[in-house]
């Protein structure tokens, strides 16, 4: 039989008697050198972002203005359906009128999908851009800058001079959109998440 180590007063050792005094193990130290300091909680996630700023909020606005304009085009081409007519008579004399009719209707049809689109977009952005997506800022300036080339073109075109002024009018509402998303306070407020 094997003889226990003997300690001074009899008996075995308790590691930590009364939890005074007496040099911990390492398995009983906490994660820290030198105490139980817990380890930081990242059950919070990021801070909140911080209020949408005034130069956001009137870009916001003024997409919603683009919007209506876009449906004011479009009125105003569903309400030229005549002028339709008569370009495409003149244009094809030997035309039955039959065929004219249906020309004009998918005039008609494309010219309202592509109002729907457009103001789908505006209306798109203009949600995207006010939630601080900073995807959204860098897409509408692309949009801005292909309507910039549009409009170079329509205005060169023989069109009708209230409908020039609409296209006109869309471009600087447009421009003063991208002035605005690019302001200082507008950056500072696009800036990732885990910048804040």
């Amino acid at each position: 039989m094997t003889d226990l180590p003997s300690y001074p007063g009899g008996g075995n050792p308790e590691p930590n008697p009364g939890g005074q005094g007496g040099a911990r193990p390492p398995w009983a130290q906490g994660p820290y050198p030198g105490g139980d300091q817990p380890f930081p909680s990242f059950t919070d996630g990021p801070p909140p972002r911080p209020p949408v700023p005034q130069t956001v909020l009137n870009a916001v606005k003024l997409m919603y203005v683009g919007a209506g304009l876009s449906l004011v085009g479009l009125i105003l081409a569903l309400s030229t359906t005549s002028n339709i007519r008569h370009a495409y008579r003149k244009a094809l004399p030997h035309a039955s009128a039959h065929t004219i009719t249906q020309d004009v209707h998918a005039v008609q049809v494309a010219i309202v999908v592509e109002a729907i689109i457009e103001i789908g977009l505006w209306l798109w952005m203009a949600w995207k851009n006010r939630a601080g997506a900073n995807w959204a800022r860098i897409l509408s300036t692309v949009f801005f800058g292909i309507s910039t080339l549009s409009i170079l073109v329509s205005i060169s075109q023989p069109t009708a001079v209230l409908n020039k002024l609409l296209t006109l009018l869309s471009w600087l509402v447009g421009l003063a959109i991208i002035v605005l998303l690019w302001r200082k306070e507008s950056s500072a407020y696009f800036r990732p998440a885990k910048a804040w």
